[in-house]
């Protein structure tokens, strides 16, 4: 079998190359099994986060939606305008934390990391890029409106508009 010595003879150009992703709260490596979260409790098992009672002699590490959390710095945001989230704030907020519930029940690094009033609208931040997602499908099932997605293609961060 002759091996093919020149550079570009017989190369492949068709492969598409993945540039690197920098993610400083992603796990640099497995992590011990089994590991509990030291500011909310989730344990690290199996190769995933997930809600359990810890093991005696788990070993202890902060989980990155707790990381995120403390030092303020969001994955997704959803953005509330318009007159009806005044008129219906409980119903508003129910169906906020009701969609989160049903997230965070199976994904534990999926959570809410503030509400805030601004003066674009009611901002919520969360720790991922799917809870922003779930939240404004259940606002639109809910109340209908408007809805709008924006996914940043050079970081892993969502942005979701609804209005009514």
């Amino acid at each position: 079998m002759a091996a093919k010595g020149q550079a570009g003879r017989g190369a492949r150009r068709d492969r598409t190359v993945q540039e690197y992703q920098h993610d400083t709260y992603k796990q640099r490596g497995k992590l011990k099994e089994p590991t509990v979260c030291s500011g909310c409790g989730a344990l690290f098992h199996k190769g995933r986060w997930t809600w359990g009672a810890a093991p005696v002699g788990a070993k202890s590490t902060v989980c990155p939606a707790c990381h995120r959390t403390r030092d303020k710095y969001p994955k997704g945001l959803v953005t509330i305008t318009g007159t009806f989230k005044e008129q219906q704030h409980e119903q508003v907020q129910g169906v906020i934390r009701n969609a989160e519930a049903r997230e965070r029940k199976e994904h534990p690094l999926s959570r809410i990391m503030g509400i805030e009033r601004r003066p674009e609208g009611l901002v919520i931040s969360t720790t991922d890029t799917h809870l922003p997602r779930r939240i404004g499908e259940a606002l639109k099932h809910a109340y209908r409106g408007e809805l709008s997605l924006h996914y940043d293609h050079d970081e892993d961060f969502v942005r979701v508009n609804w209005a009514r």
